[in-house]
């Protein structure tokens, strides 16, 4: 898999719809609706920069792939969840975010056992 690629891909996408958020939803949108899409934004955006940095971890250093799946699951369930409830979509999607958290949490940890590893 190429985890740099894939984290290029989603930092192309955090500013894409930042700035969706930021200039087209700002008309339509509730104030509720917009934080979700600004909280979205900023841990799509970091966890992205993170996922490149496993990815050049994983291509140069021969690092494990499960930090890279667990962020990447991680981003998509978390930012998705805000993004669709900002969106319109049931709060009950709110349920998703925090599962989301822990995947990124999850790979960040398994970034740091694997790195251990390799010491």
């Amino acid at each position: 898999m190429n985890w740099i690629a894939i984290a290029a891909l989603n930092l192309a996408s955090a500013v894409a719809l930042g700035a969706f958020g930021a200039h087209g939803l700002k008309s339509v949108a509730n104030p509720e609706q917009l934080a979700w899409w600004q909280t979205g934004t900023l841990y799509f955006f970091f966890h992205a920069l993170g996922l490149l940095l496993i990815g050049v971890l994983i291509k140069y250093f021969g690092f494990n792939q499960l930090p890279a799946w667990l962020l990447q699951v991680g981003i998509i369930l978390f930012a998705g969840s805000l993004y669709l409830m900002a969106l319109g979509a049931p709060r009950w999607f709110g349920a998703i975010t925090p599962m989301g958290g822990l995947f990124m949490i999850a790979g960040w940890v398994c970034l740091a056992i694997v790195a251990f590893k390799n010491n």
